[in-house]
């Protein structure tokens, strides 16, 4: 069954006044450390380095792709390209029935339904983008109208996009409670914040955002929407995990992270997992606090895996295009 829906972070007395108004929030998210660049990048970078062989690197792949939202969000999408897909995330390679599925199917709120009975009984949850996905600049009642066709036509998961607009201009609190409507509106769907981090200019943009976001309820902190030049990076993926790691620490709240966008090879996975055990530790090894957002890295992870069983790489015909 669905996870109620998480208590705000105003609800918890840690910090309880930090959203009792603009003023309020600004001192709380200007107040937070501000972030070393070439530590951070250093870091992330060093972590990359690490070597992962033989049964470490097939545990780490099958890890990768219990992981994966397979995603398709395409104008040109059909219901017939959102059923091969589904087909594709509940059995991924079907020569070798061992490959575990994926996490999600992530669709537009008009492909949630058909997404929903290809899955069904799978345990494959059904993800969908909403809020006037991917810009999301759009009146409020139009984005929570958004998540609702989503959350009725069945979906487990929202994902939603801030208003990059007031978050940059300063607007807080509006930003707070866009997601806090969202949040209600998701009822038991988890909720994905996602930030669009290429467009925040700054490290400590990024880190404000996050917090803002876990203290508004997000289940998920997520880089980015694919659609954009900058999308995930071992940097600002690395940002998102302190921040809720440090969330933890303050609130006892446990947070999702989800990098998205640019995530191709087994190889990039699998320095991300680095990462994860590293920053964050074995409480957010799995599928329930991690995800890729992604649709190439699938067929890489496929490849790999069976390169791993068999001694051999049959190329990129062994896997479906997407």
């Amino acid at each position: 069954m669905p996870s109620s829906p998480p208590q705000s972070a105003s609800a918890a007395s840690p910090l309880a006044d930090v959203t009792a108004s603009d003023a309020a929030l600004r001192r709380f998210l200007h107040g937070l450390p501000g972030v070393d660049a070439v530590g951070l990048e250093a870091r992330a970078a060093a972590l990359g380095t690490r070597s992962i062989k033989t049964t470490a690197k097939a545990y780490a792949i099958d890890l990768a792709i219990s992981m994966i939202d397979l995603t398709t969000l395409e104008g040109a999408d059909t219901p017939g390209k959102v059923r091969a897909l589904s087909a594709k995330g509940v059995t991924p390679d079907p020569t070798d029935r061992d490959t575990p599925p994926v996490a999600a199917l992530c669709v537009y709120p008009d492909m949630v339904a058909e997404a929903r009975a290809a899955v069904a009984g799978s345990g494959v949850k059904v993800a969908s983008v909403a809020t006037a996905f991917p810009a999301g600049r759009a009146a409020l009642p139009v984005k929570l109208a958004d998540t609702r066709d989503a959350v009725a036509a069945g979906a487990d998961e929202i994902d939603m996009v801030i208003d990059r607009g007031a978050f940059l201009a300063g607007r807080y609190l509006e930003v707070y409670e866009q997601i806090r409507a969202v949040r209600d509106v998701c009822g038991t769907a988890r909720l994905k914040v996602i930030f669009e981090t290429g467009e925040l200019s700054t490290y400590d943009n990024i880190r404000r955002v996050s917090w803002l976001a876990m203290l508004a309820g997000a289940d998920f902190v997520k880089t980015s929407t694919g659609k954009v030049a900058v999308n995930a990076t071992p940097a600002n993926t690395l940002l998102l995990m302190e921040a809720v790691r440090d969330f933890r620490r303050e609130t006892g709240r446990q947070v999702g992270v989800k990098p998205a966008g640019g995530i191709r090879t087994s190889k990039d996975a699998i320095k991300y997992l680095v990462m994860v055990n590293e920053t964050l530790g074995a409480d957010w090894l799995s599928a329930r606090w991690f995800r890729f957002g992604a649709s190439s890295l699938l067929n890489d992870l496929l490849m790999q895996r069976q390169k791993l069983r068999t001694g051999y790489y049959s190329g990129p015909d062994y896997v479906t295009v997407d």
